[in-house]
């Protein structure tokens, strides 16, 4: 398991119940300075082994607290103040654990948008709350258009009867954009899918959703202009292995991987 901790933003005496017991029950704590801390778990009479986990290691820490829970141990993620994954790192590490089938928890954020955004693993350079969409499909279809060009991760409340409703505009309004939905976040039957607008992810019609949408693509990028085929083969050409250049252009053209992939199959 890896646990996404939110830790104190001043006062150290805001750190919740469940922080503390997740912190004293993993095997090693990932910080992103361990001085600062140390201050805080030493506070807590929290005593475990630190890994230091900063913007500057980002990668190849994450490589290697995949491989420590790979063999059995349970990790937890802090930053100096606050919730990792939003403007401090975590998303490289989040993202790498999800792609291994490592269940994340996020622990101790007070909103359901921030546990949301932080088990997509779309965090890390700022979002866009935009919260229930409009009742009337033109001042709905109005609103989401305002929101086309935004290019950090937009994030949404929708109500069960209103959630087919809201995915079928986001497609129309935004494409087949990567998405991630979010129910019944911390309670027993927390669910968490990752998907694509385009399709329509199966789930219990309980509780409020947090959906989470990447944001626009980079339309200076020359190589959207180019046919997927072209684009794929660019990556190819400049030394990509086919299973890089498959992820490096669907991720750049806001698509599933399988799409993309496709095109190696012919």
């Amino acid at each position: 398991m890896l646990y996404i901790v939110t830790t104190p933003i001043g006062n150290l005496k805001d750190m919740t119940y469940r922080a503390v017991e997740v912190l004293n029950g993993v095997d090693f704590i990932a910080c992103e300075d361990t001085r600062r801390s140390l201050v805080l778990l030493n506070y807590y009479s929290i005593k475990k082994p630190l890994v230091a986990y900063h913007k500057f290691n980002e990668k190849g820490c994450a490589e290697r607290i995949i491989k420590e829970i790979e063999s059995g141990k349970s990790a937890a993620l802090i930053t100096d103040a606050g919730t990792p994954c939003i403007s401090d790192p975590g998303s490289v590490l989040v993202v790498a654990a999800r792609e291994k089938g490592i269940p994340v928890e996020a622990v101790g954020a007070g909103t359901a948008l921030i546990h949301a955004l932080v088990k997509s693993g779309m965090g890390g350079g700022g979002f866009h709350f935009a919260g229930f969409l409009p009742e009337k499909t033109k001042d709905r279809r109005e609103f989401l258009s305002e929101l086309k060009s935004v290019r950090a991760p937009l994030i949404f409340y929708s109500a069960p009867h209103d959630l087919n409703r809201d995915l079928k505009d986001m497609f129309a309004i935004f494409g087949a954009r990567r998405a991630c939905i979010a129910r019944e976040l911390t309670k027993l039957h927390e669910e968490v899918v990752d998907f694509v607008l385009n399709e329509n992810p199966v789930l219990k019609p309980r509780g409020e959703y947090v959906l989470v949408v990447e944001g626009a693509a980079d339309t200076e990028n020359p190589l959207l202009v180019l046919p997927p085929a072209e684009h794929f083969q660019h990556h190819i050409d400049s030394g990509l292995s086919q299973n890089e250049a498959v992820k490096r252009t669907a991720k750049e053209r806001g698509v599933p991987k399988n799409e993309i992939y496709q095109i190696t199959v012919k």
